[in-house]
């Protein structure tokens, strides 16, 4: 008599084999999908004119305005010892190349010694009554910790510089790139060169466009 031999279904193989096909195909999906995503969908690259930022009333402002444009990026005070100083000089920079190729615009922000206490407006009103400006002050700010102006995080991460004090300088290319910056007790004669470098490379495209 032949010994019985019993056979058992395969119960769980099958089913486990289908749910590692799904599994492998989920992942294989998702890595193409991920790929198309990076070779389609790049993430535009920020620079400081795809930003956006509020005027001195509080109304939204996008820099993309000063396209084209040498730009003078700079954290101002109202009562702080390089305000006179400093204010003339900015006026004087922006009389000179401005406004057709470069401007100069300004940032208060109070964390460096509080000394940019008042509103928005009172310190656009001060800077143009005493020292009769012509460039654009925007909203107060700030500049250091979470709550930094994404605009003006940009010139710092950019240029490796942190603001340590009022009226740092950071001149900004026609495209959108730190070129270099300044600090606030150095001379605008420092400033100048640099200035008529970019506008003079502006100038040149522009003949070279006609």
């Amino acid at each position: 008599m032949e010994p019985l031999t019993t056979t058992y279904p395969l119960k769980y193989s099958v089913p486990k084999a289908r749910v590692f096909v799904v599994f492998l195909s989920m992942i294989l999906c998702t890595a193409i999908l991920c790929l198309l995503q990076l070779r389609f969908f790049k993430p535009k690259i920020k620079d400081f004119y795809s930003f956006e930022v509020k005027d001195s009333r509080g109304r939204i402002v996008s820099l993309e305005k000063y396209r084209g444009k040498a730009t003078l990026v700079v954290n101002v005070a109202s009562y702080c010892q390089h305000t006179d100083k400093n204010y003339i000089a900015l006026q004087e920079l922006h009389r000179e190349f401005g406004p057709s190729h470069f401007t100069v615009l300004a940032f208060p922000c109070n964390q460096f010694g509080e000394s940019e206490p008042s509103s928005s407006q009172e310190i656009e009103s001060f800077a143009k009554g005493n020292y009769g400006i012509t460039f654009p002050v925007f909203h107060k700010i700030k500049i250091l910790g979470s709550e930094a102006e994404p605009a003006f995080k940009f010139l710092i991460d950019s240029s490796k510089k942190e603001p340590r004090w009022n009226f740092w300088k950071y001149l900004v290319s026609p495209e959108g790139k730190v070129v270099k910056f300044w600090r606030p007790e150095e001379p605008i004669e420092s400033i100048k060169p640099e200035v008529a470098s970019l506008i003079r490379q502006i100038i040149m495209k522009k003949r070279e466009d006609l």
